[in-house]
C-alpha cells in the first residue's frame, strides 16, 4: 500500500459567491501549479492531481461567514511561486494580509497572507532548502 503525501483529504471554505470565488482562486492557485480539476454540486476543487481544495454554498442553506483565527496554507516551491501567487491574488480582487517575506514560523519560513474576496485568510509558503 502506498501512503499518500498529506495528512488531509481535502479543505472546504464556504462562500456566497462561487464564480467570484472561482476567478480569485484561478488566479491566486495558477503560479503553484494548482489548477480547477472539478466542479459538482455548485462547488468548485482545485488540486494538482486531486481535488484538495473547494469553495461553494455551505451546505445547510445558510450564508457563509469566515471562521475567526481559520486560514488555509497552500504550499509553494520557490520564494518566486509565493511573491506571484500573492500578485495574483491581489490583481484577482484579495486583500493583502501579510506581503511576502521571511516569517518567525522556522528558520527559512517564507510567506505571505492575503483575504480572499470573501474575508478567508489564506497562505501561500515555502521553506528555503525545502526542495533542493
Amino acid at each position: 500500500m502506498v501512503e499518500p503525501d498529506s495528512i488531509l483529504s481535502h479543505v472546504s471554505l464556504g462562500v456566497d459567491d462561487t464564480e467570484a470565488a472561482g476567478r480569485f482562486y484561478d488566479a491566486f492557485l495558477a503560479p503553484l501549479g494548482i489548477a480547477r480539476i472539478m466542479e459538482a454540486h455548485g462547488a468548485i476543487a482545485w488540486g494538482r492531481a486531486f481535488p484538495e481544495f473547494w469553495v461553494g454554498a455551505p451546505l445547510d442553506g445558510e450564508p457563509a461567514s469566515v471562521g475567526n483565527g481559520t486560514h488555509v496554507s497552500f504550499l509553494a516551491t520557490s520564494r518566486s511561486q509565493v511573491d506571484a501567487a500573492h500578485a495574483a491574488g491581489l490583481t484577482a480582487g484579495g486583500s493583502d494580509d501579510g506581503a511576502p517575506g521571511l516569517r518567525a514560523y522556522g528558520e527559512g519560513y517564507y510567506a505571505a497572507f492575503l483575504r480572499d474576496p470573501f474575508g478567508h485568510r489564506v497562505e501561500v509558503h515555502t521553506i528555503d532548502g525545502m526542495f533542493d
